[in-house]
């Protein structure tokens, strides 16, 4: 019977989107709602190609000094896996630097933006689209910059990489 009450309290917790009431019980929640645990790492199934779009939600920190959302070709640490494009939100200075790492040799950084989208303890939707050229970051359903590949294989950029001060609610 134990398994139907809690079947019945996730539902209920759920339905009230009270989803919180839930992390109570590691078991109901590891069963129903799989966190999204920074830092994060997970597989992009059949890597990236023109048209794909990658769908990053979460709720920035209280008190954030930074977080970055990376996509990799692979998780290799040692040597190094090639990072087609990096993005730091760096609350300090209100800048969200991109840059890439082919072949263990970091580029060139870019930092230039019209304005600075996130704010401590609001939620923000981040969207990367994928084009021939380059990669389209949305933020908050506005385009705020282009990154142009410097990775040629598109389908190798298979690993997704999010760490700091978030926590994420969605991936897509």
């Amino acid at each position: 019977m134990a398994g139907t009450v809690a079947e019945r309290d996730a539902l209920v917790s759920a339905e009230d989107g009270h989803l919180n009431n839930s992390l109570g019980s590691p078991v109901q929640a590891d069963v129903y709602f799989p966190r999204l645990i920074v830092p994060f790492c997970g597989h992009i199934k059949g890597g990236m190609r023109p048209g794909k779009k990658i769908l990053v939600m979460g709720i920035v920190d209280l008190n954030p000094e930074s977080f970055g959302i990376s996509l990799t070709c692979g998780e290799s640490e040692d040597p190094p896996a090639d990072v087609a494009i990096e993005l730091k939100a760096m609350f300090t200075d209100r800048q969200f630097v991109r840059n890439s790492c082919v072949a263990g040799e970091w580029g060139e950084e870019q930092s230039s933006i019209p304005y600075f989208p996130f704010i401590p303890d609001q939620p923000f939707r981040v969207e990367i689209l994928c084009e021939h050229p380059r990669f389209r970051i949305f933020v908050d359903g506005h385009q705020l910059f282009d990154f142009y590949h410097r990775i040629e294989t598109l389908s190798a950029i298979d690993t997704i990489k999010i760490n700091g001060d978030l926590q994420l609610t969605k991936l897509g």
